[in-house]
């Protein structure tokens, strides 16, 4: 059984998984309407990506024997001024994931819930190679400003990216 304030920072970052989806169904739908489709894919994935986090909070909340608890938020930024700016938000808002998860690991460590423990040892994991991607975006794209033939390239390298989740 989990305490009350470790059952609700596991609510809370489910619940933040799913807003970070549409945060990032938010920069997909800018790139849409940029006709840059390989970059809208990108960020489609990765909001999918976002739901299979916030369904493993959600299972292992039911898991250990309590209730997930679905919440509102607020409607995620809609204004970006080109897809570098969008890789940037999307940068900010994994860091923003990361603290977060470390402050659950906290609380675990200090409760000495092992099973908690050992739940979000993926997600610190999964954090360092979110934020890695995105900085690596951020950076070629930097590289390559204003190089058209670059851009589309690189859209159509995004084009072909899909989620496969892992195996449970």
């Amino acid at each position: 059984m989990l305490s009350e304030k470790l059952h609700k920072g596991l609510n809370d970052q489910m619940n933040y998984e799913f807003y970070s989806a549409h945060a990032y169904m938010a920069i997909a739908a800018y790139c849409s309407s940029e006709s840059l489709d390989g970059f809208a894919n990108f960020f489609l994935v990765q909001a999918e990506e976002e739901r299979f986090h916030a369904m493993k909070l959600y299972n292992f909340i039911n898991a250990m024997g309590e209730r997930a608890i679905i919440d509102g938020f607020e409607a995620p930024n809609n204004e970006f001024s080109s897809v570098l700016d969008g890789f940037k938000k999307a940068l900010l808002q994994e860091k923003e994931v990361t603290k977060r998860i470390y402050k659950l690991s906290d609380i675990a460590l200090d409760e000495r819930e092992h099973a908690t423990i050992n739940f979000l040892k993926w997600f610190i994991d999964e954090q360092v190679e979110e934020e890695d991607m995105f900085d690596s975006i951020i950076q070629k794209l930097k590289r390559i400003e204003n190089d058209s033939n670059a851009f589309f390239m690189l859209d159509n390298e995004f084009a072909k990216r899909a989620f496969t989740p892992e195996a449970e």
